[in-house]
């Protein structure tokens, strides 16, 4: 089994890399892609650059070079439930677009039965014994993520909750789960809080990016661990 992982930013792939033994590059697509082995698993680990398509272009290619079986999208977003705290982690299990049209999905390809792709259930049962077995720091929450094209402060906030109710909102997560819906491909987020409403702002992105891509970088090796358990 491969399993592929993908972060958004150079930032929330950085604390991986140090733990991939015998790692080979490949460069394809003006992307790095980093192989190796972690926990006993092989992995093709990658930052994608932020943005819906950018991710949806390096989820593919590790479909079709890499040949990899699962995908994990890990890192950082921005929290949208007024419970969340900074360097609380979410973990999907559905995940939504705040800024498609909501036919664009269901009334074309794919043919979606509702705007929701569900991430794998034994991914998330997999996760949720990672959890309880490794103890990360902050709390973990599983549940809604929401994406689009912007970063999200003050404007547009209200919409996005008022209409989706999502814990989470990033870039990435929906295109990367669009993609591994039509082909197939079981997929999960795992993405650390780096700002809310209450701190909110690219600065506060910033400054809390490298502590929240540790956090999300430990629960997904805790997540390897117990996927090579099974």
């Amino acid at each position: 089994m491969t399993i592929g992982i993908i972060c958004a930013g150079d930032e929330e792939l950085a604390p991986f890399l140090p733990s991939i033994r015998d790692c080979q590059i490949t460069e394809k697509a003006m992307l790095k892609f980093y192989r190796g082995q972690m926990e006993g698993m092989e992995v093709v680990a990658l930052f994608s650059g932020v943005c819906k398509v950018n991710a949806a272009i390096a989820a593919q290619l590790l479909i079709d070079v890499f040949g990899v079986d699962r995908i994990l999208n890990a890192g950082t977003a921005g929290g949208m439930h007024p419970d969340l705290e900074l360097f609380d982690t979410v973990i999907s299990t559905e995940v939504c677009y705040h800024d498609v049209a909501t036919d664009i999905l269901t009334e074309f390809h794919p043919w979606m039965k509702s705007i929701f792709f569900e991430a794998d259930r034994q991914l998330v049962e997999q996760s949720r014994a990672a959890v309880e077995r490794r103890k990360p720091a902050g709390n973990v929450i599983w549940g809604r993520m929401a994406t689009g094209e912007s970063f999200i402060t003050d404007e547009g906030r209200q919409r996005i909750w008022e209409e989706l109710a999502p814990l989470t909102v990033d870039m990435e997560t929906a295109s990367i789960a669009h993609v591994c819906y039509v082909n197939r491909i079981p997929f999960l987020a795992i993405r650390c809080i780096t700002d809310t409403a209450r701190h909110s702002g690219v600065g506060c992105f910033e400054e809390n990016c490298a502590k929240a891509s540790a956090i999300a970088k430990d629960i997904t090796v805790a997540l390897l661990e117990e996927m090579g358990h099974r």
